[in-house]
């Protein structure tokens, strides 16, 4: 008759094994476990304990487990927030036949081992007996040398009150610092000879680590002993040198001094460094001053006073190289090379200090990474975004702790040459609160006549920035100091246009996500629709920096099909943008192709480039006379009501009763109402907008506008036409209204984009309606 294997619930133990005859407290998380120990208790409260291989894996299976455990006995079980304490007492070695998952916990079947016990085994011949003893001397050897603070006394517990041998070995396993697989490795033994070589081995490992650390802290105390011995010896003889007029140097001193020599510093400084020495070799090398001189020193040894790169001033070489780099942007590569060609002639000229200034993603950076590889120069930049300190630019002196050299030192100590091309990013961003106000620190660091002798709170020498080439960026001017811009020479990056930005997108940003997503020119290709599609309808921006991450996206994607087996080439068209990209991102306003009356198109510039800026006006009860809403600043809001007070005074002349628009008011919004909004050049569309309202007459869907407009009707020039433009250009206007004396900003637009776009230069706001309302009533001119 076949017997059924006898089952018990399994808990797998991560960390510990339990051995036979002891009692171990076990803590129990996860949620098989919980249920193991469940069905334990309801059935008789026995469970194989077993380790398992992997300790970080939270659902083994029965092969992730070791083959042998313990049964073992619950004594008690405490309940705990997340889990529960069970303090169990180890029975008898089992081996692990097969698993039963049942309930939720871990079932198995399995076989009974030998529990090992000398007194029924009789397994007690000369060599185990020699063992055991060797086993207890070892023991008593590790419990004298812990101290009684850590561990002796268990060691001594462990040797005299447990008297059967075996479960004495099984307690000098589980109170050693073992492994889990030497633990595992103890239950496993079949033998009683076999279980005391192994604790024979375990407890020489345990004594020689013991005897190590104990030699270890011995040596450290005489070290400690012998430093200050040392010290004391050593202020004594440099009190006799002192007396004998004497002196000599240590290993460390001698190699600063060297290091010092070969920096070849100027004299004028070299008289401070020997003082610093000096200073250096009478103190101790354990006091916190020694270290801060030492450090003092090796900065003045590391900086560049003489080194440096020697320029390629080649026009032809640096041409190539800007055009390899950027595409368009000829005035700036124009006055670049001009910069070169002067400092060809007069080499002791001073480079001119440069500011980039643009939207987001149109080169300012990467320009200054072109400007040092066409020279040959080291290039290190600086990001001067979000930084409020002072002290960040000038260090801080060397009696505060902690301190260091300010950020200016710190990168020529990176460049190691004195003339690098130092690139101040983001000089816009900066902050001023109580610590001090970096932009005055810039005005000493950017002036070629006080930069010679630039002195850095911690370095606290004149060090000469005059051979330094700086360049800047920045996305606006706005907040920068007066002074600090007078120091500067202004160089606009534009944003691009169209055709610019699908030449960008050919020559550098397709090829440099091909190369990236490791395609071959043939595995990913975008025809012409597709991409000016990409171009107008997934990004609408100055810069090409989002372009680019849409062509990363396209690249990516494409890599992923070609792993999944798609290994043909690919040219991307119109119809696949959708599962490439999704649905368009910008589409062109259909509720505004047909204005209502009272809605006008006008132009403004902000950080990231041009934008259009719809402008609606509605007629609402006198008693509120004007009504500004859309989170407009003070200039903005004082635009709109010089614009009603000339349409009240013209009105009769455009056809509208000045008593109508006494009897309304005029409410005037300007959409996006969460981000705010200035300046004086949106005058001339809200005075539009206000005529179509209070004529009810619809402007022109094509046109769009800008300028700012006085009292008197005059239409006067405003800033950054070209990127207003493009804006226009990029959203599908036809024709642009712009300020007369703006005419000479035409010539800065890219030809294909002059010849795309009809233009109205405007003297006065009558020839702004003339266009935008063709239908109102022409004002006489006198």
């Amino acid at each position: 008759m076949k017997t059924t294997p006898p089952s018990l619930p399994v808990l797998p133990l991560k960390d510990t094994v339990v051995f036979p005859q002891l009692v171990v407290p076990l803590s129990v998380g996860r949620a098989k476990s919980i249920a193991a120990i469940e069905a334990a208790v309801e059935s008789g409260g026995e469970f194989i304990a077993v380790a398992q291989k992997d300790p970080d894996n939270d659902n083994p299976t029965i092969h992730e487990l070791y083959a042998v455990g313990t049964i073992a006995k619950i004594n008690r079980v405490e309940r705990r927030e997340g889990g529960a304490q069970v303090i169990v007492q180890g029975k008898r070695r089992v081996k692990l036949v097969a698993q039963e998952e049942q309930d939720g916990y871990m079932r198995a079947t399995y076989e009974p081992l030998i529990n090992l016990e000398l007194s029924e085994n009789g397994s007690t011949g000369p060599e185990v007996e020699a063992l055991i003893t060797v086993n207890r001397e070892l023991a008593q050897r590790i419990a004298a040398l812990y101290d009684t603070e850590n561990g002796g006394q268990i060691y001594q517990q462990l040797i005299g009150h447990i008297s059967e041998p075996v479960i004495q070995m099984y307690r000098i396993a589980s109170l050693a610092n073992l492994s889990l697989e030497q633990e595992q490795k103890t239950l496993d033994c079949d033998a009683n000879i076999e279980l005391m070589q192994q604790v024979n081995s375990v407890l020489t490992h345990e004594l020689r680590v013991t005897e190590l650390r104990r030699e270890i802290a011995e040596q450290a105390r005489g070290d400690i002993d012998k430093l200050q011995r040392e010290q004391v010896l050593r202020q004594q003889k440099q009190a006799i040198e002192n007396a004998l007029g004497e002196s000599s140097e240590d290993e460390e001193i001698a190699e600063i001094r060297q290091q010092l020599e070969q920096a070849q510093i100027p004299d004028h400084i070299q008289e401070e460094v020997d003082r610093e020495i000096k200073r250096l070799s009478r103190m101790s090398a354990n006091s916190a001053d020694y270290q801060v001189a030492r450090g003092y020193l090796e900065l003045i040894a590391e900086l560049p006073w003489h080194t440096g790169t020697q320029d390629n001033l080649d026009l032809e070489h640096a041409i190539q190289i800007l055009d390899e780099d950027h595409y368009g942007l000829e005035d700036v590569k124009e006055r670049i090379l001009e910069t070169l060609a002067v400092m060809q002639l007069n080499p002791a000229a001073k480079a001119p200090i440069i500011c980039f200034v643009g939207p987001p993603g149109v080169g300012k950076t990467s320009l200054g990474h072109s400007i040092a590889r066409a020279m040959g120069r080291k290039f290190e930049r600086l990001s001067l975004g979000g930084l409020h300190d002072e002290s960040e630019l000038r260090g801080h002196r060397r009696t505060y702790i902690g301190s260091m050299p300010g950020r200016i030192l710190q990168a020529l100590r990176r460049a190691k040459v004195v003339n690098p091309i130092l690139m101040l990013d983001e000089l816009d961003k900066m902050g001023r609160d109580f610590r001090g106000d970096p932009s005055a620190a810039l005005m000493e660091i950017l002036d070629p006549q006080q930069n010679k002798e630039f002195r850095d709170n911690y370095l606290n020498l004149p060090y000469d920035l005059s051979k330094v080439m700086f360049i800047t960026t920045a996305n606006t001017l706005e907040g920068i100091p007066r002074a600090l811009l007078d120091r500067m020479e202004i160089m606009e990056v534009s944003g691009y246009s169209d055709a610019e930005k699908r030449a960008i997108a050919l020559n550098y940003l397709i090829p440099r996500q091909r190369s990236e997503a490791g395609l071959s020119d043939t595995q990913l290709q975008i025809d012409e629709l597709a991409l000016a599609k990409i171009i107008r309808r997934y990004t609408r921006e100055a810069g090409v920096r989002e372009l680019e991450r849409v062509f990363g996206r396209i690249a990516r994607k494409r890599a992923r099909a070609i792993i999944e087996g798609d290994l043909g080439d690919k040219q991307i068209t119109q119809e696949d943008l959708l599962a490439y990209l999704g649905p368009e991102k910008f589409k062109r306003d259909a509720s505004r192709e047909t204005q209502h009356a009272g809605v006008a198109a006008g132009l403004a510039w902000t950080e990231s480039g041009g934008d259009v800026l719809y402008i609606e006006a509605a007629l609402i009860p006198k008693e509120e006379k004007i009504l500004l809403t859309g989170h407009l600043g003070q200039v903005m809001q004082e635009s709109a009501k010089a614009a009603r007070s000339y349409i009240w005074a013209i009105a009769e002349s455009i056809g509208i009763k000045p008593e109508f628009i006494e009897s309304q008011g005029i409410h005037i919004h300007v959409p996006a109402g969460a981000v705010p909004k200035d300046g004086p050049s949106a005058g001339v569309t809200m005075a539009t907008a206000i005529a179509s309202a209070y004529s009810d007459k619809q402007t022109r869907a094509e046109v769009t506008m800008t300028g700012e407009l006085t009292l008197t009707g005059l239409v006067l020039p405003v800033g950054g036409i070209k990127e207003k433009i493009l804006a226009a250009h990029r959203a599908g206007f036809t024709q642009v209204i712009l300020p007369k004396d703006n005419e000479a900003d035409l010539q800065k637009l890219p030809e294909a984009v002059r010849n795309d776009l009809t233009f109205t230069l405007a003297e006065t706001l009558d020839d702004v309606l003339a266009v935008a309302i063709p239908n109102l009533r022409s004002r006489k001119k006198n």
